[in-house]
């Protein structure tokens, strides 16, 4: 880690996950030290030609990190966060490249250490039509050893939490940030995956996205909020507002785990709330709201 400034070190595992997808490096600007010019009487060889400005793409890198409020920082690289800008793939297309991603890249991956301790690697499933993306931490024992992502008790209220929308589980795309599961091998714990191994993890996440090509992403609970938007911004702060990345609109809502451990009437009036915007936003109609739905 660079010391005292844990934004570089944030910032430079972010840029190792996009360039692990082809996009180009962020360039950097050099400004050298000023000198003052000879006198004029001195000036006899022909004058040095003058360097030319930096480019666009160079001045909104250097000037790209913002930093909002006392306790709060959000950042945005601009150069790195534009839309996909590739043609939307045909259905069949679709589902040839997510299933050569899963196969020659992701089942057989070695990036990080979670490979030594996987039982097997949690791709993800739905719709590659879908209009819904949710996008979770990482698969635990349970889609471990299924190789599926939200099979467990979070993935029943997951499923809970669809059917609410009035849809099915085969209706949208679920997958994680990371494919293999972080635990603490002594004791069987899950743990959150540390930055390196989700930097080592994500590029198949935005190649996902990027084939799918959902009108909505909703990120379930607060690691997965975090990596696509950028922010330390607590999920309250966070969830039940818009926001976008790479062109398509976010609505961050609570981890089903989350619900479950905090099964209040608030907790589940928060998620619906949530997720009501996300049919409204996509045109679709809201069902009524049953006591056992969420």
């Amino acid at each position: 880690m660079d010391g005292a400034d844990p934004l570089k070190h944030r910032l430079r595992l972010w840029l190792k996950s996009e360039e692990a997808l082809g996009l180009p490096s962020v360039p950097r600007v050099e400004f050298a030290e000023v000198v003052p010019p000879p006198p004029i009487a001195a000036a006899r060889s022909p004058a040095a030609p003058r360097a030319a400005p930096p480019t666009l793409a160079a001045r909104t890198a250097a000037n790209s990190v913002v930093t909002t409020g006392a306790g709060s920082m959000n950042t945005l690289l601009p150069l790195l966060d534009t839309p996909f800008d590739g043609p939307i793939l045909a259905r069949d297309e679709k589902i040839k490249q997510l299933k050569e991603l899963d196969e020659n890249s992701v089942k057989g991956c070695v990036k990080c250490g979670l490979s030594r301790t996987r039982t097997q690697t949690v791709f993800g499933e739905g719709d590659p039509d879908a209009p819904i993306c949710f996008i979770g931490e990482g698969p635990g024992k349970d889609e471990d050893a299924s190789g599926r992502p939200f099979v467990g008790r979070a993935g029943q209220k997951l499923n809970d939490m669809i059917g609410a929308m009035g849809l099915k589980r085969q209706d949208v795309f679920i997958c994680n940030i990371v494919k293999c599961r972080a635990y603490l091998t002594d004791i069987g714990k899950d743990r959150p995956p540390s930055e390196e191994e989700t930097a080592a993890c994500t590029p198949y996440l935005l190649r996902q996205v990027e084939i799918i090509r959902p009108k909505v992403i909703v990120t379930l609970g607060l690691p997965s909020t975090r990596y696509l938007l950028k922010s330390k911004d607590s999920m309250t702060r966070m969830r039940g507002n818009w926001h976008v990345w790479r062109g398509i609109k976010v609505m961050p809502t609570w981890h089903p785990a989350y619900v479950l451990r905090n099964y209040t009437e608030q907790t589940r009036g928060e998620v619906w709330n949530d997720l009501k915007k996300v049919l409204t936003e996509l045109g679709l109609q809201i069902p009524k709201r049953s006591g056992k739905q969420e």
